[in-house]
Protein backbone atom coordinates (compact mmCIF):
# COMPACT_ATOMS: atom_id res chain seq x y z
CA UNK A 1 0.00 0.00 0.00
CA UNK A 2 1.37 3.53 -0.96
CA UNK A 3 2.38 5.87 1.55
CA UNK A 4 -0.46 8.30 0.99
CA UNK A 5 -3.21 5.73 0.76
CA UNK A 6 -2.45 4.23 4.20
CA UNK A 7 -2.43 7.86 5.48
CA UNK A 8 -5.51 8.61 4.18
CA UNK A 9 -6.54 5.85 5.57
CA UNK A 10 -5.67 6.40 9.01
CA UNK A 11 -7.37 9.56 8.52
CA UNK A 12 -10.60 7.95 7.36
CA UNK A 13 -10.03 5.53 10.39
CA UNK A 14 -10.12 8.22 12.82
CA UNK A 15 -13.07 10.17 11.76
CA UNK A 16 -14.66 6.57 11.66
CA UNK A 17 -13.12 6.35 15.13
CA UNK A 18 -15.18 9.39 16.36
CA UNK A 19 -18.42 7.45 14.97
CA UNK A 20 -17.81 4.25 16.63
CA UNK A 21 -16.43 6.06 19.95
CA UNK A 22 -20.65 7.37 19.73
CA UNK A 23 -22.30 3.53 19.37
CA UNK A 24 -19.53 2.84 22.37
CA UNK A 25 -21.54 5.14 24.59
CA UNK A 26 -25.36 3.28 23.91
CA UNK A 27 -23.54 -0.42 22.63
CA UNK A 28 -21.31 -0.84 25.50
CA UNK A 29 -21.69 1.66 28.29
CA UNK A 30 -26.00 1.39 28.50
CA UNK A 31 -26.06 -1.78 26.56
CA UNK A 32 -28.26 -0.49 24.31
CA UNK A 33 -28.28 -1.06 20.75
CA UNK A 34 -29.32 2.13 18.64
CA UNK A 35 -30.47 2.30 15.02
CA UNK A 36 -30.36 6.43 15.35
CA UNK A 37 -27.07 6.32 14.08
CA UNK A 38 -27.46 6.03 10.34
CA UNK A 39 -29.81 8.50 10.31
CA UNK A 40 -27.84 11.19 13.15
CA UNK A 41 -24.68 10.48 11.03
CA UNK A 42 -26.59 12.45 7.75
CA UNK A 43 -27.73 14.58 9.87
CA UNK A 44 -24.18 16.00 11.23
CA UNK A 45 -23.19 15.42 7.37
CA UNK A 46 -25.90 17.57 6.51
CA UNK A 47 -25.75 20.61 8.76
CA UNK A 48 -22.04 20.86 7.96
CA UNK A 49 -22.59 20.69 4.26
CA UNK A 50 -24.98 23.65 4.17
CA UNK A 51 -23.15 25.69 6.08
CA UNK A 52 -19.66 25.50 4.72
CA UNK A 53 -21.70 26.13 1.63
CA UNK A 54 -22.34 29.47 2.99
CA UNK A 55 -18.84 29.94 4.19
CA UNK A 56 -19.43 29.16 8.39
CA UNK A 57 -16.98 25.01 8.50
CA UNK A 58 -17.25 26.33 12.69
CA UNK A 59 -21.38 26.30 12.50
CA UNK A 60 -22.06 23.74 10.46
CA UNK A 61 -20.35 21.07 12.61
CA UNK A 62 -21.82 22.81 15.81
CA UNK A 63 -24.97 22.53 14.11
CA UNK A 64 -24.30 19.29 13.22
CA UNK A 65 -23.90 18.33 16.89
CA UNK A 66 -27.00 19.58 17.95
CA UNK A 67 -29.20 17.99 15.73
CA UNK A 68 -27.63 15.01 16.69
CA UNK A 69 -28.34 15.19 19.86
CA UNK A 70 -31.83 16.32 19.00
CA UNK A 71 -32.23 12.65 17.55
CA UNK A 72 -30.58 10.73 20.47
CA UNK A 73 -33.13 12.63 22.69
CA UNK A 74 -36.15 12.29 20.34
CA UNK A 75 -34.88 8.21 20.42
CA UNK A 76 -34.81 8.37 24.47
CA UNK A 77 -37.99 9.67 24.89
CA UNK A 78 -39.69 7.60 23.09
CA UNK A 79 -37.79 4.56 24.50
CA UNK A 80 -38.53 6.06 28.45
CA UNK A 81 -41.53 7.95 27.62
CA UNK A 82 -43.89 6.08 25.65
CA UNK A 83 -42.28 2.46 26.36
CA UNK A 84 -41.11 1.71 23.01
CA UNK A 85 -38.70 -0.83 22.80
CA UNK A 86 -34.97 0.83 21.93
CA UNK A 87 -34.69 -0.91 18.67
CA UNK A 88 -38.01 -0.20 17.41
CA UNK A 89 -37.00 3.54 18.77
CA UNK A 90 -34.42 3.96 17.14
CA UNK A 91 -35.74 2.77 13.98
CA UNK A 92 -38.47 5.76 14.10
CA UNK A 93 -36.06 8.11 14.55
CA UNK A 94 -33.88 6.84 11.65
CA UNK A 95 -37.02 7.11 9.75
CA UNK A 96 -38.10 10.34 10.47
CA UNK A 97 -34.68 11.20 9.63
CA UNK A 98 -34.64 10.17 5.94
CA UNK A 99 -37.08 12.97 5.39
CA UNK A 100 -35.50 15.87 8.08
CA UNK A 101 -31.96 15.45 6.29
CA UNK A 102 -33.29 15.51 2.88
CA UNK A 103 -34.96 18.55 3.86
CA UNK A 104 -31.69 20.36 5.75
CA UNK A 105 -29.77 19.72 2.39
CA UNK A 106 -32.62 21.60 0.46
CA UNK A 107 -34.15 18.28 -1.22
CA UNK A 108 -31.24 18.14 -3.12
CA UNK A 109 -29.50 14.28 -2.22
CA UNK A 110 -26.15 15.72 -2.77
CA UNK A 111 -24.22 18.71 -2.20
CA UNK A 112 -20.71 19.60 -3.49
CA UNK A 113 -18.92 22.19 -1.73
CA UNK A 114 -14.65 20.68 -3.04
CA UNK A 115 -12.68 24.00 -2.95
CA UNK A 116 -14.22 25.74 -0.09
CA UNK A 117 -13.20 26.76 3.40
CA UNK A 118 -13.23 23.99 5.77
CA UNK A 119 -12.06 23.06 9.61
CA UNK A 120 -9.21 21.32 7.56
CA UNK A 121 -8.25 24.02 5.46
CA UNK A 122 -5.52 25.41 7.74
CA UNK A 123 -3.86 21.78 8.09
CA UNK A 124 -3.53 20.90 4.97
CA UNK A 125 -0.58 21.96 3.35
CA UNK A 126 1.02 21.40 7.21
CA UNK A 127 3.64 19.27 8.05
CA UNK A 128 4.34 17.69 5.05
CA UNK A 129 6.39 13.92 4.69
CA UNK A 130 7.60 12.20 1.60
CA UNK A 131 5.65 14.21 -0.30
CA UNK A 132 2.23 13.88 1.61
CA UNK A 133 0.48 16.50 3.70
CA UNK A 134 0.34 15.08 7.39
CA UNK A 135 -1.53 18.13 8.58
CA UNK A 136 -5.04 16.59 8.44
CA UNK A 137 -4.00 13.49 10.27
CA UNK A 138 -2.50 15.33 13.23
CA UNK A 139 -5.28 17.11 13.53
CA UNK A 140 -7.58 13.90 13.11
CA UNK A 141 -5.93 12.46 15.67
CA UNK A 142 -5.74 15.24 18.12
CA UNK A 143 -9.76 15.56 17.49
CA UNK A 144 -9.73 11.90 18.59
CA UNK A 145 -7.76 12.07 21.58
CA UNK A 146 -9.77 14.89 22.84
CA UNK A 147 -12.74 13.44 22.85
CA UNK A 148 -11.16 10.20 24.53
CA UNK A 149 -9.97 12.23 27.17
CA UNK A 150 -13.40 13.64 27.48
CA UNK A 151 -15.32 10.46 27.29
CA UNK A 152 -13.05 8.77 29.89
CA UNK A 153 -13.02 11.78 32.19
CA UNK A 154 -16.89 12.30 32.14
CA UNK A 155 -17.47 8.23 32.46
CA UNK A 156 -15.12 8.83 36.02
CA UNK A 157 -18.36 11.47 37.31
CA UNK A 158 -21.04 10.92 39.27
CA UNK A 159 -23.79 11.00 36.40
CA UNK A 160 -20.67 9.27 33.98
CA UNK A 161 -20.73 6.27 36.84
CA UNK A 162 -24.96 6.51 37.14
CA UNK A 163 -24.74 6.27 33.17
CA UNK A 164 -22.60 2.79 33.48
CA UNK A 165 -24.37 1.39 36.27
CA UNK A 166 -27.90 2.15 34.44
CA UNK A 167 -26.26 0.16 31.54
CA UNK A 168 -25.25 -2.62 34.14
CA UNK A 169 -27.74 -3.30 36.39
CA UNK A 170 -30.99 -0.76 35.88
CA UNK A 171 -33.13 -1.75 38.47
CA UNK A 172 -30.67 -1.62 41.20
CA UNK A 173 -29.65 1.85 39.77
CA UNK A 174 -33.77 2.80 40.14
CA UNK A 175 -33.83 1.67 43.61
CA UNK A 176 -30.99 4.03 44.30
CA UNK A 177 -33.12 6.40 43.85
CA UNK A 178 -31.64 7.58 40.11
CA UNK A 179 -33.43 8.52 37.62
CA UNK A 180 -32.59 5.98 34.99
CA UNK A 181 -35.36 7.65 32.19
CA UNK A 182 -32.71 10.55 32.37
CA UNK A 183 -29.69 8.60 32.57
CA UNK A 184 -30.84 6.51 28.79
CA UNK A 185 -32.21 9.72 26.92
CA UNK A 186 -28.55 11.47 28.34
CA UNK A 187 -26.60 8.41 26.65
CA UNK A 188 -28.76 8.33 23.58
CA UNK A 189 -28.23 12.17 23.29
CA UNK A 190 -24.14 12.16 23.70
CA UNK A 191 -24.00 9.07 21.35
CA UNK A 192 -25.45 10.87 18.62
CA UNK A 193 -24.52 14.09 19.22
CA UNK A 194 -20.77 12.16 18.79
CA UNK A 195 -22.29 9.97 15.67
CA UNK A 196 -23.39 13.77 14.06
CA UNK A 197 -20.26 15.17 15.20
CA UNK A 198 -18.33 12.35 13.09
CA UNK A 199 -20.51 12.73 10.12
CA UNK A 200 -20.32 16.53 10.01
CA UNK A 201 -15.91 16.17 9.73
CA UNK A 202 -16.58 13.62 7.21
CA UNK A 203 -18.75 15.57 4.80
CA UNK A 204 -15.91 18.79 4.90
CA UNK A 205 -13.14 16.15 5.01
CA UNK A 206 -14.80 14.92 1.34
CA UNK A 207 -16.19 18.33 0.26
CA UNK A 208 -19.27 16.76 -0.48
CA UNK A 209 -22.43 15.06 1.20
CA UNK A 210 -24.41 12.30 -0.01
CA UNK A 211 -28.18 11.77 1.32
CA UNK A 212 -27.28 7.94 1.56
CA UNK A 213 -23.62 7.57 2.92
CA UNK A 214 -25.60 6.87 6.44
CA UNK A 215 -26.46 3.36 5.12
CA UNK A 216 -25.03 0.45 7.06
CA UNK A 217 -22.82 3.09 9.21
CA UNK A 218 -24.42 1.03 12.19
CA UNK A 219 -22.56 -1.98 11.24
CA UNK A 220 -19.14 -0.01 10.37
CA UNK A 221 -19.64 1.25 13.48
CA UNK A 222 -20.35 -2.11 15.35
CA UNK A 223 -17.57 -4.02 13.12
CA UNK A 224 -15.30 -1.12 14.65
CA UNK A 225 -15.98 -1.50 18.09
CA UNK A 226 -15.42 -5.43 18.41
CA UNK A 227 -12.02 -5.52 16.19
CA UNK A 228 -10.76 -3.14 18.77
CA UNK A 229 -11.54 -5.28 21.54
CA UNK A 230 -10.42 -8.68 19.97
CA UNK A 231 -7.07 -6.85 19.12
CA UNK A 232 -6.71 -4.67 22.21
CA UNK A 233 -8.90 -5.86 24.83
CA UNK A 234 -11.82 -4.80 26.92
CA UNK A 235 -10.55 -4.63 30.42
CA UNK A 236 -11.14 -1.11 31.82
CA UNK A 237 -12.87 2.01 29.95
CA UNK A 238 -9.72 3.65 28.83
CA UNK A 239 -8.52 0.76 27.05
CA UNK A 240 -11.87 0.36 26.23
CA UNK A 241 -11.91 3.43 24.28
CA UNK A 242 -8.52 2.75 22.94
CA UNK A 243 -9.78 -0.14 21.00
CA UNK A 244 -12.47 1.24 19.95
CA UNK A 245 -10.02 4.05 17.98
CA UNK A 246 -7.46 1.17 17.27
CA UNK A 247 -10.46 -1.02 15.59
CA UNK A 248 -11.90 1.80 13.17
CA UNK A 249 -8.43 2.33 11.82
CA UNK A 250 -7.66 -1.36 11.67
CA UNK A 251 -11.11 -1.75 9.79
CA UNK A 252 -10.04 1.06 6.91
CA UNK A 253 -6.84 -0.44 6.69
CA UNK A 254 -8.32 -3.49 5.50
CA UNK A 255 -10.99 -1.63 3.24
CA UNK A 256 -8.14 -0.16 1.38
CA UNK A 257 -6.93 -3.04 1.11
CA UNK A 258 -9.40 -4.96 -0.06
CA UNK A 259 -10.19 -2.13 -2.60
CA UNK A 260 -6.90 -2.67 -3.93
CA UNK A 261 -7.49 -6.24 -4.38
CA UNK A 262 -10.04 -5.93 -6.45
CA UNK A 263 -13.34 -4.86 -4.35
CA UNK A 264 -15.70 -3.39 -6.19
CA UNK A 265 -17.18 0.38 -4.38
CA UNK A 266 -20.94 -1.56 -4.45
CA UNK A 267 -19.25 -4.77 -2.14
CA UNK A 268 -18.84 -1.98 0.87
CA UNK A 269 -21.78 -2.64 2.54
CA UNK A 270 -21.39 -6.61 1.99
CA UNK A 271 -17.62 -6.02 3.38
CA UNK A 272 -18.90 -4.58 6.47
CA UNK A 273 -21.38 -6.83 7.13
CA UNK A 274 -18.72 -9.93 6.55
CA UNK A 275 -15.91 -7.94 8.38
CA UNK A 276 -18.62 -7.85 11.50
CA UNK A 277 -19.83 -11.55 11.88
CA UNK A 278 -16.30 -12.25 11.37
CA UNK A 279 -15.52 -9.99 14.15
CA UNK A 280 -17.99 -11.19 16.55
CA UNK A 281 -17.23 -14.62 15.51
CA UNK A 282 -13.78 -14.47 16.50
CA UNK A 283 -13.32 -15.08 20.68
CA UNK A 284 -15.64 -18.29 19.77
CA UNK A 285 -13.43 -19.63 17.06
CA UNK A 286 -10.75 -19.10 19.50
CA UNK A 287 -12.25 -20.24 22.41
CA UNK A 288 -13.17 -23.58 20.33
CA UNK A 289 -9.19 -23.68 18.87
CA UNK A 290 -8.28 -23.81 22.34
CA UNK A 291 -10.36 -26.56 23.46
CA UNK A 292 -9.47 -28.41 20.27
CA UNK A 293 -5.80 -28.15 21.17
CA UNK A 294 -5.78 -28.86 24.45
CA UNK A 295 -7.83 -32.62 23.45
CA UNK A 296 -5.33 -33.05 20.65
CA UNK A 297 -2.59 -32.48 23.29
CA UNK A 298 -4.26 -35.25 25.33
CA UNK A 299 -4.88 -37.18 22.91
CA UNK A 300 -0.63 -37.62 22.60
CA UNK A 301 -0.06 -38.05 25.91
CA UNK A 302 -2.56 -41.04 26.12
Amino acid sequence: MAFSALIQSIELGLIFAVLSLGLFIAFRVLNLPDLTVDGSFVTGLAYSAVWTVEGNPVTGIVMGVLGGTAAGVVTGILHTKLKIHEILAGILTMTGLYSINLMIMGLSPTINFYGKKTVFTFAENKLLFNGTSLGKLVFLLFITLILVAAIYIFLKTQIGLSLRATGDNEAMVRSSSINTDAMKILGFAMCNAIVAFSGALYAQYNGNAAHSVGVGMLVLALASIIIGEAVVGRRGILRNLIAVCVGAVIYRIMLAKAYQLGLPVTGLKLFSAVMAVAAISLPLARSEFLKWRKRHAGNKKS
